[in-house]
């Protein structure tokens, strides 16, 4: 038996069956670790998935507070573009009634001008057939831009006279004659009105 004993044969199988049994006897669950009863009731009440993690839960409240100022800012955007679309239309309406009385105007200015170019022709006509001191009385008493506009349509011969007997008429109305006199030498002559 000493023999069988010490074989190489019976000690493998001999050693296996000796620490199966130990094994078996002194095998021991070891005990999960001690968890705070709020952990644990999330874990044995829901999927292992489901957990609760303080930064995540800030996280996510800061992206929803994130989303809320984006959405405001969002809304004021839209209003405020709303608001220039308003205006740009008021704009574009005040714009275009401008430019009407703008054309109104101009059709109004050029029959004034067309106007005044009959008129001064007639008082230049009217003043030439008057005699030059009656005329540069009259004309004495008229502003210098408008004495000049109505001499442009005078024959020089007329405006010679006119102009001879206000410069009589003392030192001061000599100035003014030369003053108007200058006035019409570098105003430009009347052109012939434009052809209806």
């Amino acid at each position: 038996m000493i023999k069988l004993l010490t074989s190489p044969w019976t000690s493998v199988p001999l050693g296996a069956l000796l620490y199966l049994a130990s094994m078996l006897l002194f095998w021991r669950t070891p005990h999960p670790p001690a968890l705070n009863r709020d952990h644990a009731k999330a874990v044995l009440s829901g999927p292992s998935w489901d957990f609760t993690n303080p930064e995540a839960d800030q996280l996510i409240t800061e992206l929803r507070s994130e989303k809320g100022a984006v959405a405001l800012r969002q809304q004021k955007l839209d209003e405020l573009a709303s608001r220039l679309n308003v205006e740009k239309e008021e704009l574009a309406a005040a714009t275009l009634a401008v430019k009407k009385l703008q054309d109104a105007f101009d059709k109004s200015v050029v029959r004034v001008q067309e106007e005044e170019v009959s008129n001064l022709k007639k008082l230049a006509k009217v003043y030439a057939g008057m005699t030059p001191d009656s005329a540069a009385t009259v004309m004495g008493q008229l502003d210098d831009a408008v004495i000049v506009k109505i001499m442009l349509y005078m024959k020089e011969s007329e405006t010679a006279a006119i102009l001879e007997t206000l410069a009589k008429k003392g030192p001061d109305q000599a100035k003014r004659a030369a003053s108007i006199s200058e006035h019409v030498r570098l105003s430009i002559p009347p052109k012939a009105p434009p052809a209806k």
